[in-house]
């Protein structure tokens, strides 16, 4: 089982920044993060620019400045988080061989996420429904389908390849990221399992249903294994992260 390392705490004055996320790129990032862990803890509607101004040491205004209505606000964190993901997701295609380690090292980012970037992935799956058809949620809307066309690429590639069987892509792709957005509700970062133990679980339950050859499932399912240590190379330094645009 990984183990964890607790994090040095902050001084009074400065808040550390939290692991497997890029350091503060500025005002903007530090609105963006404060934002973050609010919504995370409180839920969108419960979140205003009062308790973040207060929380930063900045006014409102500051906040309007950079992002005028909440709603914004919102999009923007939604869309850094989905950026910062699909660079982490395509870093580990890059550095893996093969469909069924590409999808491999994927899946165990999508859990990885609850521990090295906790307040925007909670932020972002406890609402995922908020503004999901308002105006300032387009980019946001094309970033989920980038994210979902590339696993389901990798699916299908699986099966071209003859390493998987032909499912209706459609619809397990579905389950997969049906299945992972929801771990924010049961996953404890002091829990008997470690983020990378449980996604390693999750390739054991997505591949073990499509592998042709199941005799390659130990190793895709290995926390020490290349799947899992190219995405916790990936998730934890940050590779390629994009900043606030």
């Amino acid at each position: 089982m990984a183990t964890r390392k607790s994090a040095a705490p902050a001084s009074e004055n400065e808040q550390e920044p939290r692991r497997g996320r890029p350091r503060a790129a500025g005002r903007p990032y530090d609105i963006l993060d404060t934002f973050a862990r609010h919504v995370a803890a409180r839920g969108y509607s419960d979140t205003n620019y009062s308790d973040i101004a207060a929380d930063l040491g900045i006014s409102k205004g500051t906040i309007v400045h950079y992002y005028a209505t909440k709603d914004r606000l919102f999009a923007a964190m939604h869309d850094l988080y989905l950026r910062r993901c699909l660079s982490h997701a395509r870093t580990i295609i890059e550095k893996l061989d093969d469909p069924a380690e590409q999808l491999a090292g994927v899946l165990i980012s999508f859990v990885l996420y609850q521990d090295h970037d906790r307040d925007f992935t909670v932020a972002f799956q406890r609402e995922m429904a908020t503004l999901a058809t308002h105006d300032s949620m387009a980019d946001g809307r094309r970033l989920r389908a980038d994210y979902l066309a590339l696993v389901r690429d990798l699916m299908k590639a699986g099966a071209r390849d003859g390493a998987f069987w032909s499912v209706d892509v459609d619809i397990h792709s579905l389950l997969i990221f049906g299945s992972s957005q929801w771990a924010w509700t049961w996953f404890e970062p002091e829990g008997r399992m470690s983020a990378l133990d449980i996604g390693c679980e999750l390739v054991k339950l997505v591949l073990g249903s499509l592998l042709v050859d199941r005799g390659r499932l130990a190793a895709l399912t290995d926390p020490r294994g290349r799947a899992a240590l190219v995405a916790l190379e990936c998730v934890t330094n940050s590779v390629g992260a994009p900043t606030p645009q």
